[in-house]
């Protein structure tokens, strides 16, 4: 008596399921330090002074590039300029390396 059907092509066209969102996912976001405050952190908490309480990290500390010197400015890069830039060192490097190998 309750045997299971499976259920026609008509019948599930039928269910209008254009209507029916999923929920989002939920993601926790922590707090995206800037490196402005990483450096106050850096100089402010002994604690990040070692690493496992073992390997001390003074010296690295105080040869770590400051953040202005870092910063770079974005260059668009246009790929027929760039496929142009490579090739013609290609062809340079390649035509040294013949003449090298005349002389």
């Amino acid at each position: 008596a309750d045997i299971p059907v499976i259920p026609d092509l008509e019948d599930v066209q039928e269910e209008d399921l254009a209507m029916q969102v999923a929920a989002p996912p939920s993601v926790q976001v922590n707090r995206v330090l800037t490196y402005h405050d990483l450096d106050k952190d850096l100089m402010k908490y002994a604690a990040f002074q070692t690493l496992d309480g073992e390997v001390d990290l003074k010296l690295l500390t105080k040869v770590l590039a400051p953040e202005h010197e870092l910063r770079e400015d974005d260059v668009s890069w246009d790929w027929d300029h760039l496929f142009t830039e490579v090739s013609s060192e290609l062809v340079t490097e390649w035509d040294l390396g013949q003449s090298d190998r005349e002389d």
